[in-house]
């Protein structure tokens, strides 16, 4: 058997080397040219992004709208209601002249600028997420429980009732408005 020559086998091994660098080597060119990302897909990737971030913008609008509109109409009867039970205990007592009618006057007076003051706060809490037309109306309200408030306080027995009837008026078409634009219960 013959023995292996070293400088035969080292001679073999650079020879398979080069052509391997060689082939490599060839195989390796650069191609000339700017590499840009396909304008089709990157038009239709930037739309579906644009979309996308809409979609939850708007959902994000349309809950806080839902919740504003909760939790304004759910406790706008409640709130209001007490001023016009209040209110209409004064009005009994200033019709039959009873001796707490200055009591329940100025009762109805309170309770109906509380009333108006919370209204006043929900729609500030709803930081314009409210629709315009709710918000209007519920702003309406708070301006008409105000100037009913105002009227109260200056009824006497003598006082003329005209001002108090207009301004009572005012406060019911006010919480019509509001009942009839909140989502029915």
């Amino acid at each position: 058997m013959k023995v292996l020559d070293p400088r035969g086998f080292g001679l073999i091994c650079a020879a398979v080397a080069i052509a391997v660098g060689v082939t490599v080597a060839g195989c390796a060119n650069q191609v000339p040219g700017v590499a840009n990302p396909n304008t089709s897909d990157l038009a239709a990737f930037k739309s579906d992004a644009v979309a996308s971030s809409a979609a939850a913008t708007s959902s994000r609008k349309a809950a806080a709208q839902t919740q504003a509109v909760n939790d304004n109409c759910d406790n706008f009867p409640t709130t209001t209601g007490v001023g016009v039970s209040k209110y209409n205990e004064f009005v009994d007592a200033h019709d039959a002249n009873a001796p707490d009618y200055a009591a329940k006057r100025d009762s109805a007076s309170t309770t109906l600028d509380d009333a108006a003051g919370k209204v006043e706060n929900g729609v500030n809490n709803a930081n314009g997420a409210l629709p315009p037309n709710l918000q209007a109306q519920l702003t309406e309200y708070v301006a008409a429980a105000h100037q009913l408030a105002e009227e109260t306080r200056k009824m006497t027995h003598t006082a003329s009732v005209g001002p108090l009837n207009d301004a009572s008026k005012r406060v019911n078409d006010a919480r019509n408005a509001v009942r009839d634009s909140c989502p029915k219960r």
